[in-house]
């Protein structure tokens, strides 16, 4: 499919529209200063949109990501009350992070419950284990080392963004040049066919399970070190901005169809979106309504390509 004609070149149009506007009403938000100083709020979550796109992929879905950054985060603020170095406290953090997206995709692959039932379940438990070993309050004074993790630069590019733009190219090279990728794109079209074809189904699931809880341990990690404080309610409502993105960005919620340029292109139009919202009219209760309305015309925009297809499948 030509490019003009894709998801991509919509959003892209979308979001080039978006900015001229902003231009016009409000001109100190397209600032290369402000732009610079809002991406430092992006970083995170959209290390943790890249293994929820594959995970949506395969048919799946991740509702725990937001808890498992609240638990990951608060492991980290406890070992490091306990006396663990800061960088080792953060290590355990990722580790704790792996073992709950590992649990996550073993009640899915080995059990064979729907994954929006289990990380349902799992999202609750997770913050509320967060909240009740940390008896919910901030943990902070970190020292200055490590929170130049995440507010330092590699020639003039944050160490956040850097992160996010391995992973996402890891992804774009997995889904494009790996048999992983195709495994991927055979689950979501159809699970049992990729079972009966060879393609080890469960291994891929706790995979990616596994991978979405390692991106939420380095995101929790990164989040700390940007705001010197590790907390349970970290992550709060990520679920639905990830979901949001993904699906903004073309990938079928039934799985079988995504592209990593449409989800970076979905964060930005999002991120964008939000923040000129936040920045125009100060309401932040705005920002649930932009991503609702964002994910509502991305489903029926989805729905209209699909009828438009089945009618030109159609013979005259």
């Amino acid at each position: 499919m030509s490019f003009f004609r894709s998801r991509e070149f919509v959003l892209l149009g979308l979001l080039i529209a978006l900015l001229v506007f902003a231009s016009i009403v409000e001109p100190r938000f397209v600032a290369p200063r402000a732009q610079f100083m809002f991406a430092t709020h992006l970083w995170e979550l959209a290390l943790v949109a890249v293994p929820m796109l594959l995970i949506i992929m395969i048919g799946g879905i991740d509702l725990s990501v937001g808890a498992m950054v609240a638990f990951s985060a608060v492991t980290l603020g406890l070992a490091y009350e306990r006396g663990f170095q800061p960088f080792v406290a953060a290590g355990l953090a990722i580790l704790a992070g792996t073992a709950l997206g590992f649990a996550n995709g073993w009640f899915v692959a080995k059990l064979r419950v729907h994954p929006l039932i289990v990380t349902l379940a799992t999202m609750a438990a997770y913050r509320g284990i967060a909240e009740g070993i940390s008896l919910a309050r901030p943990i902070s004074g970190f020292p200055q080392p490590f929170l130049s993790i995440s507010q330092g630069s590699v020639a003039g590019i944050s160490i956040p963004m850097i992160a996010f733009t391995v992973f996402a190219f890891l992804a774009w090279l997995v889904l494009a040049k790996f048999r992983l990728g195709r495994w991927i794109v055979a689950i979501g079209t159809g699970e049992t066919a990729a079972e009966y074809s060879g393609i080890p189904v469960g291994r891929v699931k706790v995979a990616l399970y596994t991978l979405s809880g390692l991106v939420c341990g380095i995101a929790a990690t990164l989040l700390v070190a940007r705001n010197n404080t590790a907390k349970a309610d970290l992550g709060s409502g990520w679920e639905l901005e990830a979901i949001t993105a993904v699906v903004l960005g073309g990938a079928s919620i039934e799985g079988g169809k995504g592209r990593v340029l449409g989800l970076v292109l979905g964060l930005l139009l999002i991120h964008e979106t939000r923040t000129f919202v936040s920045l125009h009219w100060k309401r932040s209760e705005l920002d649930l309504i932009v991503l609702g309305t964002l994910l509502i015309g991305a489903l029926l925009f989805e729905r209209l390509i699909s009828i438009q297809r089945r009618k030109a499948a159609v013979p005259a």
